[in-house]
């Protein structure tokens, strides 16, 4: 049998191809550029171009054909866009796949969902699975857990394929394209200051990318009730501060200071940002969510995965971060050095 993983040429998706090839395992990625066909099959995986927001029986029918697991990896993730675009490849998206999963005999369903969904501009520590913020933050995040009910509604109403959501914080590793490359994109426009609400003193986790496959893996086994989710964070929290100085200082070599900035006037400068971008349709380079995130501790409780999954990281802060370094040195552009 056969695993899919979604969002393939993502960052957690290209690394949960990696890992289960290293297994011997059979894999089908899938994401939206077919030009990346050729080199999936080099790799020794199957490649299924898709469009998910767009799924017809066809689609569903080579995607899922002899699988008997499914990564969906896939999201639309960004702190800007419009509700429309989210819905579409964060909802309608899961809701399909997991349709068409369940209609198809796939015997496990694991969903890659995001802490996101608390987070609302208060500081929290250890945040148990079952917080939820008056409101949602942002249209990923409300969408997200729209995305969840989605994933429980199936979960609910047949027991054929069961289905597990992970919570994944602050991802970071190779192939990563969110949390590094717009830490070091800020870096390079700001002449190697990096301006940060009081001072980097957020408390946070974060989570190697290998660590979340291990915990994919981990779901894919372990008997426990379907539609059951579960944070998962490298189970060591630091202030940002702190994460920066091993990556960039001590790993990478990188002549940079940080800032100390009054988070009110960092909010209102993203405030205005984002209405310029209403008018010229470009992601700010700042959005009140981005630096709010900036701002508030957000730590996140762990026992849960743990005990149940089975799941403790097997890769540390420390040698995850000497690796995402020597990733970087390999394949990046350049910007951290000296």
């Amino acid at each position: 049998m056969r695993t899919l993983v979604t969002g393939a040429t993502g960052g957690l998706g290209r690394n949960a191809v990696d890992a289960l090839l290293a297994q011997g395992a059979r894999v089908r990625g899938t994401g939206r550029d077919a030009a990346q066909r050729e080199a999936f099959i080099a790799r020794g995986a199957d490649y299924v171009p898709a469009d998910l927001a767009r799924l017809t029986p066809a689609t569903l029918d080579a995607l899922l054909d002899g699988v008997d697991t499914v990564w969906h990896c896939a999201a639309l993730s960004s702190p800007w866009g419009a509700y429309d675009d989210f819905y579409a490849a964060n909802v309608r998206a899961t809701a399909a796949l997991a349709e068409g999963a369940v209609k198809r005999g796939v015997r496990r369903f694991v969903h890659i969902s995001t802490p996101s969904i608390y987070f609302d501009y208060q500081h929290h520590a250890d945040l148990p699975e079952r917080y939820r913020p008056a409101r949602f933050a942002n249209h990923y995040a409300a969408t997200k857990m729209l995305a969840e009910e989605a994933i429980q509604q199936q979960a609910s109403t047949q027991h054929a394929t069961r289905f597990i959501i992970l919570r994944p914080r602050g991802l970071f590793g190779p192939h990563d394209r969110v949390v590094l490359p717009r830490i070091l994109h800020l870096l390079k426009l700001r002449g190697g200051v990096l301006p940060l609400p009081r001072g980097g003193a957020a408390r946070m986790d974060l989570t190697y990318l290998e660590n979340v496959v291990h915990a994919m893996q981990c779901a894919t086994t372990a008997d426990v009730p379907s539609g059951a989710a579960y944070n998962i964070t490298n189970h060591a929290p630091a202030t940002l501060r702190d994460l920066l100085d091993q990556l960039l200082g001590q790993h990478l070599g990188l002549r940079y200071r940080i800032r100390a900035v009054p988070y009110p006037a960092m909010a209102v400068a993203a405030r205005v940002m984002e209405m310029a971008s209403a008018i010229t349709h470009r992601e700010p380079l700042l959005t009140r969510y981005s630096a709010a995130a900036l701002h508030y501790d957000m730590t996140l409780a762990n026992d849960r995965a743990r005990i149940e999954l089975g799941y403790v990281p097997p890769i540390d802060m420390a040698e995850g971060i000497r690796r995402t370094a020597h990733w970087l040195r390999e394949h990046g552009n350049g910007i951290w050095q000296r």
